[in-house]
């Protein structure tokens, strides 16, 4: 069966990415529909929320590096233009970031960071052990130090992907149930979906933006998207003390964040890295050592509630960055494979595609992130 009521663009993807970029182009005037997929099994709902372009970053990601700031610089501006036209709280929280190390060994590689830091001209703050405790009261005295970063932020993920939903639905986006089956083409231009249960949507113009499920869409080219599992937990403090500051701790080697709430009722610890497809296992060995890291970092998290326990998984690609852009089917755009990313990204990646789909251009930060450079990294290495 068909549905002939053609949209002018239709989101695969009801998450963060998905709602974002609905909402910008319904607004710019674009008729939208959303497919909506299973948003409970969404990363955007497990997400702990870190909107931190210098402590998230990785030695091997500096051209990341500028996506990730160009977004960061865009919060403000659309955190104000999505609470006015959702009349919900985006969650924006405007708080440092604070990586500590707990021993020796972890301390050489907190100041390896900061030397490669230090090279890239980034701002932050070097540490003591005392320091870092006045900065974060709740801290275990056995850190050796810590890197403050005033720029690295947080946001509810959750209270902004409501918001997001909830100014698309206000400004007449069509949510569709169900799932993509393929996108459906015609002349070596998309032309539509065709849904699970056999449904066919009719637009011009298709955007990819389903996260670790990109690569199981049919009638696409190939997209090197792949699931990374990640396992999370929520701590409630009940009345307890809550730590102020985003904490990302290294711990005997391994890592842990906990992000606070504003409400100072939540806490999110995470995550697991787990190369395991699209297992949905909560794991006794995943929940005891991301408790017994965070413990570490701030003792106090032993007396807190286990409140939730999830599983989410990261939309990874090859080199970790997103895939954004066109690709060699006319008229499909790729908006996916954001991995550990998805929130800091969602305003740049709704900017970008918004730009392309009513200019025909990437702006020039997310101009290095199209599928095609894939393609150019197995031609340099033959």
């Amino acid at each position: 069966m068909s549905d002939q009521a053609a949209a002018d663009v239709i989101v695969v993807g009801g998450g963060l990415i998905g709602s974002a970029i609905a909402w910008q182009l319904q607004v710019s005037g674009l008729r939208v529909t959303v497919v909506t997929g299973e948003r409970s099994a969404a990363a955007s709902r497990v997400a702990a929320g870190m909107l931190a372009p210098v402590t998230e970053i990785s030695f091997t990601e500096e051209k990341l590096l500028s996506l990730n700031r160009a977004s960061i610089d865009l919060y403000d501006d659309f955190v104000s233009r999505l609470e006015d036209a959702s009349g919900l709280p985006a969650g924006l929280r405007r708080t440092p970031t604070l990586s500590v190390a707990y021993n020796a060994d972890d301390a050489a590689r907190l100041s390896s960071l900061s030397d490669f830091l230090d090279r890239l001209g980034l701002t932050y703050d070097r540490l003591t052990s005392r320091e870092s405790r006045v900065h974060e009261p709740l801290l275990s005295p056995a850190i050796r130090g810590g890197l403050l970063v005033e720029g690295d932020w947080s946001c509810d993920n959750r209270l902004l992907w409501a918001a997001l939903i909830e100014a698309g639905r206000r400004a007449g986006v069509e949510e569709r149930p169900g799932f993509v089956h393929a996108v459906h083409s015609l002349a070596g231009r998309a032309r539509g979906v065709m849904l699970a249960d056999g449904t066919e949507l009719a637009a011009d113009r298709v955007v990819l933006a389903n996260g670790a499920w990109a690569s199981q869409i049919g009638g696409i080219p190939d997209i090197p998207v792949r699931p990374v599992k990640g396992q999370i937990l929520r701590l409630d403090p009940g009345r307890l003390p809550a730590p102020r500051l985003t904490v990302r701790a290294i711990n005997r080697g391994t890592e842990v964040y906990l992000v606070p709430r504003a409400s100072g009722r939540e806490v999110v610890v995470g995550a697991t890295v787990e190369e395991l497809g699209f297992d949905a296992r909560v794991t006794a060995g995943g929940v005891y050592e991301l408790l017994r890291d965070a413990r570490s970092a701030i003792p106090m998290t032993a007396e807190y509630a286990l409140a939730e326990t999830s599983v989410g998984w990261r939309p990874a690609t090859p080199d970790n960055a997103p895939i954004l852009g066109l690709c060699d089917l006319e008229g499909l755009v790729l908006a996916t494979g954001h991995y550990r990313n998805g929130v800091l990204l969602t305003p740049v990646t709704a900017a970008a595609v918004t730009a392309l789909l009513l200019h025909g251009e990437l702006p020039a930060a997310a101009q290095g992130f199209t599928l095609d450079r894939f393609s150019r990294r197995t031609e340099s290495v033959l």
